[in-house]
């Protein structure tokens, strides 16, 4: 009786209903949005495929990273422009429930690339003669399999715990399904499910940020000590990272704040806001900031775009014909 209940439940996602007045106006920004993201995404991507003097872990890590960010708008994106075409509200217990496994995956997982991203600096920017040796290719396609299975296993558990409860409420204030609205409309027990959640979401966040944040301050040692060129790149290195680490923790941030005040009657339109900041604006910024401050990534992008004549040929390539990097800097020293 209750497998039936939920399977056959119709979910309204009241931020859809919010939307409704503008939803053209909604549904063209999303489609600019979306197609944005993946555009400029996949052109970061194809540039480091094509390219093999970009055949080096950062570069790797970067385009593991867009395209996370190209998995968790597509979570959202495709099918708010489907329902804002289609004036549609509503969404079924089993696409809701899947859509809540590709959040949490794109959380867990997105935490899992920046503390592999920061490890992978650690290593170049403080071990530079024995970096070669300590990460390759190889290993760093290793650990982004081993990291992806993690989360995968982590985000499926939390999505499972939560399908088998019965739903007594049918109303999201949200334009898309997470597994915590789902476990706040539970009408049953939920405290294993929420525990779980919450446990693994904490220690998965607090060993990614101590990885992190070990990682980061290591290399503000080593930038203590060095100076000229060496350190100015590091530093350059380091800010990026954190930029777009910041850029993701706000998101966290947000929705932290949504679920904290959840017993306060906010207006449906905050609590969209709030958890749409995880799934657009670190996909939005990831590729723009690396692109942008990643020096031979951006010179090689524009190469790429000028060969196929999308970009003027004004820049000068010749000049930035070497790709510059902190490992290649420290061993020629």
């Amino acid at each position: 009786m209750e497998n039936a209940f939920n399977v056959s439940k119709n979910l309204v996602l009241l931020g859809l209903v919010e939307m409704e007045g503008l939803r053209y106006l909604y549904c063209v920004l999303s489609i600019v949005l979306y197609l944005f993201i993946a555009l400029i995404s996949i052109i970061i991507v194809a540039v480091v495929v094509a390219d093999t003097r970009l055949h080096e872990p950062m570069y790797i890590l970067i385009s593991n990273l867009v395209l996370n960010g190209i998995f968790g708008s597509s979570t959202l994106f495709p099918k708010l422009i489907v329902d804002l075409t289609t004036s549609s509200t509503t969404i079924t217990h089993g696409n809701c429930m899947v859509q809540a496994l590709c959040v949490a995956l794109f959380g867990f997982y997105e935490m899992s690339s920046f503390t592999l991203m920061a490890y992978d600096r650690y290593l170049a920017v403080c071990h530079p003669l024995r970096y070669s040796t300590l990460i390759t290719n190889e290993r760093i396609i290793s650990l982004i399999i081993g990291s992806f299975v993690v989360t995968f296993i982590l985000s499926l558990i939390a999505v499972l715990l939560t399908w088998k409860l019965p739903v007594c409420g049918n109303r999201i204030n949200n334009i898309f399904c997470d597994n915590m609205s789902m476990i706040i409309l539970s009408c049953v027990d939920s405290s294993i499910s929420q525990l779980f959640s919450t446990s693994a979401s904490i220690v998965y966040l607090c060993i990614t940020i101590v990885v992190t944040v070990f990682s980061n301050l290591q290399i503000l040692v080593v930038c203590s000590k060095i100076t000229g060129e060496s350190r100015q790149k590091a530093v350059h290195t380091l800010v990026t990272h954190l930029l777009n680490f910041s850029v993701f923790l706000l998101g966290l941030l947000f929705i932290f704040i949504r679920y904290r005040v959840g017993s306060i009657k906010l207006p449906v339109i905050i609590h969209v806001l709030l958890s749409i900041t995880a799934l657009i604006v670190p996909p939005l910024f990831n590729p723009l900031i690396y692109g942008v401050r990643t020096h031979s990534l951006k010179m090689r992008v524009f190469h790429y775009l000028q060969t196929r004549h999308v970009w003027p040929k004004w820049t000068s390539t010749q000049k930035h014909s070497t790709p510059i990097s902190i490992i290649s800097h420290k061993q020629s020293q």
